[in-house]
């Protein structure tokens, strides 16, 4: 049977520019798969212009052929002769190429490459049903309420040369792709500094309307808190200091989880008993134990409350016995010193907060409360609408910031969880601002971070003249490569390069 499909020339040609795949008939195989993906079923014909691409077989299925139409007959549970797979299969490329139109319209600071690098990584995630994802979860019961967005230009002061002031708009989508950040340097270059300085212009920019979570992975010390710096931070920004293990944290961590809808609980048990069993390094038994334990828990709560991590190791012990194991050993880190107020719901997304990650805390606790905190997170904001592009400014709703980011960086069970972070909530109006001492930790095996990171700021480093690094970190080419070594090997303390748009590439500026 021969097809010759028929399509939107006009869509094809300007969503092949877009993504920027060279033939046409690669934006037809996309589109199909795309609608397929996401759901979309045969309704009715839907009105194509007047102007049409049509395909050979050749053209459009290559040497596929038969995988194509099974796709079409195993949607529709039809047998690869019925009449009616030349309709469908003409309905999915026309409607594909509609929906991703849209998501470009919907997304205007994604790019193409960008946008098929997120729905390959679902799609491989899709494929490896063993490994663990951490795709968000639906929940629309959650108590917190849409958090707006400030649509204006935040217009940010970072510093100054020769007395002339150096300003920066990361939510202007005519020059950034996202608001994402990266400053990287040596202890003592003043990067710590300079990141609190931007969020407290951020916060007076936007009115206090967008708000911050600021993760210091060091933990403050005593003389920081007595710091005229911090103290001028923590009351510009109107910021509550949560000093672990003293201070919790008010969220209950289970809150993201859909506790009425019971598939997306379901799901939602999955994602919690996934983060924990990654730096707890549970077994298949372990995991199913867990997660028995955390759906009782839920079970038995009656009132639309949701269960704490002390109901989940109370569950445990009844399930599993008493005896020691790894699993046991990170609940009882996250309960018995009260890492988490559970009597809270996550309105902290409406507030300033720092968290100080005390070194008195095992390293398993850490990343575990750190990351089910960033887990609460990126599924709050998932759960919202997006924000808002209004004459090139991008809504604007909360910043995260990392501070000695390099920590999560150097674990690989942070990465995954950190790079979808990333990829996705860009949209969602949530800015990531990542902080470390060097640059090479930024550009993982699997992962360069800083890509990911529209605009980059470099001070001191111990690694100056790593010129590799250096340009990964900058998104600098060989052009740049006299002025940046130059710059490198004269910058001083409070001082910084960049490569943000609105000051000379590479130039040194002093940090304000």
């Amino acid at each position: 049977m021969q097809f010759n499909l028929k399509t939107s020339s006009e869509l094809v040609k300007k969503l092949t520019n877009k993504i920027q795949l060279g033939e046409e008939n690669h934006i037809a195989r996309i589109s199909l798969a795309y609608s397929l993906a996401k759901g979309a079923t045969y309704d009715s014909d839907i009105p194509t212009d007047s102007k049409q691409k049509e395909y050979k077989d050749n053209t459009f299925f290559g040497n596929y052929k038969d995988y194509y139409i099974s796709l079409i007959c195993q949607k529709y549970q039809i047998h690869k002769d019925d009449t009616n797979v030349k309709k469908y299969l003409k309905w999915h490329v026309d409607k594909g190429l509609e929906m991703i139109d849209m998501f470009f319209e919907e997304n205007k600071n994604v790019s193409g490459i960008e946008f098929l690098l997120d729905h390959i990584e679902v799609g491989i995630d899709n494929i490896n049903e063993n490994e663990a994802s951490f795709d968000f979860v639906k929940n629309k019961n959650v108590s917190i309420k849409e958090k707006e967005s400030f649509v204006e230009p935040v217009k940010i002061l970072i510093g100054e040369q020769e007395g002339k002031d150096i300003y920066f708009t990361p939510n202007n989508t005519s020059i950034y792709g996202n608001c994402h950040m990266a400053i990287a340097g040596q202890s003592g270059a003043g990067k710590s500094y300079f990141a609190r300085k931007v969020l407290e212009r951020i916060i007076a920019e936007s009115k206090g309307q967008v708000n911050f979570l600021y993760l210091d992975f060091k933990g403050m010390t005593e003389s920081d808190k007595t710091n005229s710096d911090y103290k001028a931070f923590f009351k510009t920004t109107n910021a509550t200091l949560i000093d672990t293990p003293k201070d919790s944290f008010p969220v209950n961590p289970l809150s993201f989880i859909n506790n009425i809808n019971d598939r997306d609980k379901i799901v939602g048990i999955g994602r919690f008993v996934d983060i924990i069993a990654k730096y707890a390094n549970l077994g298949n038994v372990q995991k199913q134990h867990l997660k028995d334990a955390t759906k009782l828990a839920f079970d038995n709560i009656l009132d639309g409350t949701y269960p704490t991590l002390h109901d989940i190791l109370e569950n445990l012990y009844e399930i599993a016995g008493d005896k020691p194991s790894s699993l046991t050993q990170i609940l009882i880190g996250l309960t018995e010193i009260e890492l988490f107020d559970n009597s809270k719901y996550g309105d902290f997304i409406n507030q300033n907060y720092y968290l100080s990650l005390s070194g008195d805390l095992s390293k398993e606790v850490r990343f575990t409360a750190t990351f089910l905190v960033i887990y609460y997170l990126y599924n709050t904001f998932m759960n919202m609408d997006k924000v808002p592009i209004e004459e090139n400014y991008s809504g604007l709703r909360y910043v995260l910031l990392i501070d000695e980011a390099h920590n999560v960086f150097k674990e690989k069970k942070s990465q995954e969880i950190l790079e979808k972070l990333l990829r996705e909530v860009r949209s969602q109006g949530v800015s990531v601002m990542l902080v470390s001492q060097g640059i090479e930790e930024f550009n993982q095996p699997t992962f360069d971070f800083s890509e990911m990171c529209q605009s980059a700021f470099l001070m001191q480093i111990k690694d100056g003249n790593n010129w590799k690094a250096i340009s990964k970190f900058l998104g600098a080419g060989e052009k740049q490569r006299n002025k940046i070594n130059r710059s490198m090997e004269s910058i001083k303390p409070r001082q910084a390069i960049s490569n943000i748009n609105e000051f000379d590439f590479g130039e040194i500026f002093n940090t304000k």
